[in-house]
């Protein structure tokens, strides 16, 4: 499953190219990235507007794998610090901060960084 596309890791336009790739209207991949992005849905069988077939062959050529959370350090005004691994191996650390209808996540960018600091998770 490791050489397989990870459709939570795509954009629109890559995800789109790799619906094009197969056969299936560009919509479809609109219709994932709504089901995964803004329904938090992972598991392609719920995916109900999107025929069966089409479910089987993503379940066959693709994944949909998210980060793993190493930590969840949470506050009492609701935030959250996270420390995910992504599938490279590299660790990041985010803060999601909780607002009215909405929240915003703060995500650090130095995935990679070979400096090494002793105060840095990532």
């Amino acid at each position: 499953e490791i050489n397989k596309p990870n459709l939570a890791g795509m954009g629109r336009d890559r995800l789109r190219s790799l619906f094009k790739d197969m056969g299936e209207k560009s919509f479809r991949a609109d219709q994932v990235l709504k089901w995964i992005h803004q329904r938090g849905v992972v598991d392609v069988d719920v995916m109900t507007d999107i025929s069966k077939s089409l479910r089987e062959k993503l379940k066959q050529d693709t994944v949909i794998a998210l980060p793993d959370v190493v930590a969840d350090y949470p506050s009492n005004d609701g935030c959250h610090k996270w420390l995910i691994e992504v599938a490279s191996g590299s660790r990041v650390e985010m803060v999601f901060i909780p607002e009215a209808g909405r929240g915003t996540l703060c995500i650090s960018s130095q995935a990679g960084c070979s400096l090494d600091c002793s105060f840095c998770a990532t």
